[in-house]
């Protein structure tokens, strides 16, 4: 049936497409779906996948970008010569599909542990950190004049909405009081510059070949803001996956990351 659905679609926009084959769901959440398919054409099967919102399905979340600006962000990404898909349709509403768009596959590896170990990444591991700093910087250099409507936020504000949600559970926990305690006394307050925020930069939004860094996904968390988050958010503890002495995705060191920022 969705092979159906998105020939339909396919074939307004693609001239020459001749059917949709291999349709196969990836993920999918309170509101969001992620499909894998291949466009036939008589020039050579084009990869594709679907990010959407299906007709009826909730709104999303109160910090999600939308599924509109995570397109126009992505193409604005891709043709400032960033690793990021092309965006190849994005949903109209006789597509019958829902709210998303439908952006080029890219090969390669999401999964950290595969990455951090694998054999097949050996060379490219050394290269990530440096790779990286060139790409956030990419990102936080994009003409903040030509971006979609989006949540500007502050740590002051992100610090607010954290002990928001923790006082909404009603059920106190002394070592988020503490952290809750140390954020507010070192909050850095607001940028000098404000610019991008991608939101959510490190392993698992990252897909990454034997060559390095091929793309960035998933920018449902964009916002405007300190550039400084998503250098601090990818060397968190949590993405290291054991290799605590290479704090940059447990792949490399901050002097490598910054260095071409």
């Amino acid at each position: 049936m969705i092979e159906t659905e998105l020939f339909r679609c396919v074939a307004a926009w693609c001239p020459g497409a001749a059917g949709v084959t291999g349709a196969a769901k990836l993920s999918g959440g309170a509101s969001q779906e992620t499909w894998t398919f291949d466009i036939v054409h008589p020039a050579g099967h084009i990869g594709a996948i679907l990010r959407r919102a299906p007709p009826g399905s909730g709104a999303a979340p109160t910090r999600a970008a939308g599924l509109d600006a995570e397109a126009t962000l992505m193409q604005l990404a891709h043709d400032a010569g960033l690793p990021s898909p092309r965006v190849l349709h994005v949903l109209k509403s006789e597509d019958e599909l829902g709210a998303g768009f439908i952006m080029q596959r890219i090969e390669g590896e999401t999964i950290a542990r595969k990455i951090l170990r694998d054999e097949q990444f050996a060379k490219a591991r050394p290269m990530l950190a440096r790779q990286l700093g060139q790409i956030v910087a990419g990102i936080h250099a994009l003409d903040i004049s030509n971006l979609p409507q989006l949540r500007r936020m502050t740590s002051t504000r992100e610090i607010a909405d954290l002990e928001r949600e923790y006082r909404g559970f009603d059920w106190p926990r002394p070592v988020f009081e503490l952290a809750l305690r140390w954020l507010k006394g070192h909050d850095p307050g607001p940028p000098q510059e404000a610019t991008l925020v991608h939101g959510d930069f490190r392993h698992g939004n990252l897909i990454i070949g034997p060559d390095g860094v091929r793309a960035v996904l998933d920018w449902e968390l964009a916002h405007t803001g300190d550039p400084m988050e998503d250098l601090g958010w990818v060397c968190v503890n949590s993405w290291r996956f054991g290799e605590i002495d290479k704090p940059v995705g447990g792949f490399g060191s901050r002097e490598e990351f910054v260095r071409r920022i």
